[in-house]
């Protein structure tokens, strides 16, 4: 006999008559009412809060800001919540609100105090205060409604704050916009400062230019008239020994004029005499000319004996040493010649220098008496203009001396002028120095104004009004996700999913057997009987998760990234299910189906399927790392939310050594159970 035949004969065991195919009916159903129904009344819980009653209380009575402005923050409150249909709001009176809480007519009650708006307002006269609101809750109408109380109240903080802000942001940007005018304005007035300082400044060096070249003017004047006063004194004192030169030069002009009367026939006696001594040297110079020529000519013979002395003397015999003696002796008696000679020859020269000076003499002299009458004339004509000359340079003398004595009073007068034009060049200079850190100081303050300038913002109202919207409420929050659930029923989906599959097959064997009897009498082998016993609640427990996927994936409407993985996900997980429970009854009987029970009860706490897993205590992590629940979970996820695949490999896997290792001990169950004892005949628990 086959395993498949063994589950087909559990299969019409079970569907025999109309009741035990109702119950079957009724076991393939509970895991489609079990995950259906509770995911059906927990899909989207907080799209229906408009409907939970609130009351919201109001007696704030509101403050006026130092611009006048009318600050009523509570009702603005009020009026967003009533406006927002978060809740069936109600704005009651503070003892209606307390009473409908009390009485359950309300589920929770905001009460916003009378001080709210001036505690809001108390920042801008540096006396801040919080401003509270007040939540009034009841436990005993719902533990939830505390929770959900609490976030109201810290989205309306959050709105008012924002509000608060944006309203404080605005005034301070109103605020920079005045600055920013007035700083403009500022930068404008340190312009045209600029602009005039740069005009005075070119202005005063002009003026300490002018200064400069007047100061230099005056300094070449006052040197002028100083060079004019001491050449003044200088030519008045010239002028005086002009005057007493003069005098003497007429003085003796005169004197000269009486002695050189007779100076013309001096002067031709002189030429005349001269004359005769020319003559007399010229003819002395002649006769030592003469004498001369005569001396020469005895030197030469002299020479030429010499020569024919020698010839006749080697001709005679003589040796040329006897030769030589004879030349060295006639030698000494030619030399007195010689110098008699010279000194002929020397005198001769001088004669004839001295008749030629004697001659000039006798020309200067017939020129000297030419001219002695002319001379005597002019000296005359001298002596006659030097006494005109001599009262001239008296007069001269006067005059300078004036003349220095007023170019003394034009010094005095320059130099006080000069101290005048010092000064007036210092003080030039001293203002153009002025002037120019005045126009650097100016064109600082302009460049830093206009810098400052382009700090200071000047936005719009529309930029204000955006601004402000951004500085009160400045965080956002833009949501990115890889892989979402949309509803809070789809959040629970994979939990409740995976636990129904588990209560199905749990179920399941409250009908079946896990082990065909028939089967272990006939001896068949275990593996074949343990995987015949499987088979049969495997394919119902198949048509359990078709049912149950199609309930909350139609009915509920629960979106599914992969359904056809997901389904086929769904039968593998149920399969390694009725695997294990299979295995729990086979092996143990009726007190493995209550370990069935308890395993579901760990799995429910360990799983993950709420909060995340490492919220656990840490004693139950090892039980999330090893039970197959938790991988179940983790799978139908990925799959039904479109996350990531990468991990479902590790889950099958993981459900796959499960399965296995429940068929290794179902198999084990089926070889124990061939054989036969007293207990296994009569139980002492059955269920």
């Amino acid at each position: 006999m086959t395993a498949l035949r063994l589950a087909l004969t559990e299969l019409r065991r079970i569907t025999a008559g109309r009741l035990p195919r109702a119950a079957l009916a009724a076991l393939v159903l509970v895991p489609t009412l079990y995950g259906g129904l509770y995911l059906y009344a927990n899909k989207d819980p907080y799209g229906a809060l408009d409907r939970v009653p609130a009351a919201v209380v109001v007696e704030d009575a509101g403050t006026t800001l130092a611009n006048g402005e009318r600050l009523q923050v509570g009702d603005r409150v009020a009026t967003e919540l009533l406006d927002s249909h978060s809740f069936d709001w109600h704005r009651v009176s503070r003892a209606g609100a307390e009473a409908g809480v009390d009485d359950g007519t309300y589920d929770f009650a905001l009460v916003v105090p009378r001080d709210f708006s001036a505690d809001l307002a108390s920042s801008a006269e540096f006396t801040p205060r919080q401003a509270q609101l007040r939540v009034v809750t009841n436990d005993a109408n719902n533990y939830l409604a505390r929770t959900i109380a609490n976030q109201v109240v810290a989205q309306v903080t959050k709105t008012v704050a924002s509000q608060v802000s944006s309203t404080a942001a605005n005034q301070l940007l109103v605020g920079f916009g005045t600055i920013h005018d007035k700083v403009s304005d500022a930068v404008d007035g340190a312009g045209r400062l600029a602009k005039g300082l740069s005009d005075a400044k070119a202005g005063v060096h002009q003026l300490a230019a002018g200064a400069d070249q007047l100061a230099a003017g005056q300094q070449q004047l006052l040197a002028g008239s100083k060079e004019l006063s001491s050449g003044a004194t200088r030519a008045a004192n010239g002028a005086e020994r002009l005057s007493t030169g003069a005098t003497r030069l007429s003085e003796g002009l005169g004197t000269l004029d009486d002695r050189t009367k007779s100076l013309p026939a001096d002067t031709k006696k002189l030429a005349a005499g001269a004359q005769q001594v020319a003559d007399g040297n010229a003819t002395v110079a002649a006769a030592g000319q003469r004498v001369a020529t005569a001396s020469q000519d005895l030197v030469t013979s002299l020479t030429s004996a010499r020569g024919d002395l020698a010839d006749r003397l080697r001709a005679g015999g003589f040796t040329d040493d006897q030769v030589q003696a004879v030349l060295d002796a006639a030698a000494q008696l030619s030399g007195p010649v010689s110098d008699a000679n010279s000194q002929v020859q020397t005198a001769s020269g001088q004669l004839d220098r001295l008749a030629t000076g004697a001659g000039q003499v006798a020309d200067g002299a017939s020129r000297l008496a030419a001219a002695a009458g002319p001379l005597h004339a002019g000296i005359h004509d001298a002596a006659t203009g030097s006494t005109t000359l001599a009262a001239g340079a008296s007069d001269l003398a006067s005059g300078n001396r004036s003349l220095a004595s007023g170019a003394a009073r034009l010094s005095a007068g320059e130099q006080d002028a000069v101290d005048g034009t010092n000064r007036l060049d210092s003080g030039a200079h001293q203002l153009a120095d002025g002037v120019d850190r005045l126009s650097d100081g100016a064109t600082q303050l302009h460049d830093g104004l206009a810098k400052g300038l382009r700090s200071i913002p000047d936005p719009s109202a529309d930029q204000r009004k955006a601004v402000a919207q951004t500085l009160g409420n400045p965080v956002g929050v833009q949501g990115s996700s890889l892989a979402s659930a949309n509803t809070y029923g789809a959040g629970l989906a994979p939990f409740f999913l995976s636990l129904s599959l588990w209560i199905g097959a749990y179920v399941l064997f409250l009908l079946l057997n896990p082990l065909s009897s028939r089967s272990l009498a006939t001896g068949q082998p275990s593996w074949r009987t343990a995987l015949g016993g499987w088979l049969a609640p495997a394919a119902l427990g198949l048509v359990q998760a078709v049912l149950v996927f199609t309930v909350v994936r139609l009915a509920v409407g629960i979106d599914v990234a992969h359904p056809v993985a997901l389904l086929a996900f769904m039968g593998a997980v149920s399969a390694t299910f009725v695997m294990v429970l299979h295995a729990l009854a086979a092996r143990f009987g009726a007190p493995g189906k209550f370990l069935g029970l308890v395993l579901m009860v760990v799995q429910l706490v360990s799983a993950g399927g709420t909060f995340p897993w490492q919220t656990l205590p840490e004693p139950l992590h090892p039980l999330h790392h090893v039970l197959p629940m938790s991988y179940a979970v983790d799978g139908v996820r990925r799959l039904m939310y479109g996350g990531s695949l990468d991990h479902l490999g590790l889950d099958l896997a993981v459900l796959a050594a499960w399965l296995l290792g429940a068929f290794l001990v179902s198999t084990s169950a089926a070889r124990r159970a061939g054989r036969w004892t007293a207990l296994r005949i009569k139980p002492e628990l059955a269920i």
